[in-house]
């Protein structure tokens, strides 16, 4: 049983961290890879196309992510797995998810201001700069 008070936790400005022993704890968020062995739960407001890194695509090696638009809406945009293939793109509306497969790049575009959370493994996490940017 836990002796710590219990308070609310900003998740805008921190992300909780779930560890394989069970531990959950309130933690700084990392875009980038982390060796804790934590899945993370991070929440955001995003106002423009550079507040998700657009011109990036993402990839997590060692996990599915969940990505999920809580308020507004975006494009979720899978790269193509083979030459000469096309992007696949998932809309996503307030209240609606969608899990991205382990080790499948991606992106996001906005299409109006919203609020998203991203649950998953971040160890391994990459980030590529797009060269196809429009």
């Amino acid at each position: 049983m836990t002796t710590t008070p219990l308070s609310p936790i900003d998740l805008f400005a921190s992300a909780l961290h779930i560890h394989p022993d069970g531990v959950v704890q309130a933690a700084e968020r990392r875009m980038t890879s982390s060796d804790s062995g934590a899945c993370q739960i991070a929440t955001f407001r995003v106002e423009a196309d550079a507040d998700v890194h657009a011109d990036h695509w993402e990839m997590h090696p060692e996990a599915e992510e969940a990505v999920c638009c809580l308020t507004g809406g975006v494009r979720l945009y899978l790269r193509p797995t083979g030459p000469g293939g096309t992007e696949q793109m998932v809309p996503l509306r307030a209240g609606t998810a969608v899990i991205v497969p382990r080790g499948r790049w991606h992106r996001l575009e906005l299409d109006t201001p919203s609020d998203l959370m991203s649950i998953t493994l971040r160890h391994g996490t990459r980030l590529e700069k797009r060269t196809d940017t429009r």
